[in-house]
């Protein structure tokens, strides 16, 4: 099993910054690559960036290109997502997951389907 706990949400205005984190533990040898979702009330959870768990390669979401970026720390076994220039859409709870399969293109991992493993998450509100 893995365990995935995400923090860092908040409230925060139109144009300013949070930098989420999700910690994972447990089987960690068995992850492959790491994403981040959200879900807006009475929406539902779509994509936002993904990582693989070597680093190498990233993906995004074409509505957060530009503000938002995903990094890892592997001394730490945790994945952030810096969001920058917020805006009252980027509202949601912000769930963060593992993937633990072979895939041949990072670009995969926007699929919710391939993963395996979720955080509980975090709380997002941009204000206008």
């Amino acid at each position: 099993q893995v365990q995935l706990v995400e923090s860092g949400g908040g409230l925060v205005q139109t144009g300013g910054s949070l930098r989420l984190s999700c910690v994972a533990s447990g089987r960690i040898f068995s992850i492959s690559g790491m994403g981040w979702f959200r879900q807006a009330p009475g929406k539902e959870r779509e994509f936002v960036a993904a990582i693989t768990w070597s680093g190498s390669s990233r993906y995004y979401a074409d509505s957060v290109k530009g503000r938002f970026t995903i990094s890892k720390d592997n001394a730490k076994n945790t994945v952030y997502l810096q969001s920058n220039s917020l805006k009252p859409e980027d509202t949601a709870v912000y769930y963060c997951g593992a993937a633990n399969g072979i895939y041949s293109s990072v670009s995969i991992l926007a699929t919710q389907g391939v993963y395996s493993y979720w955080g509980q998450g975090t709380q997002v509100t941009v204000s206008s």
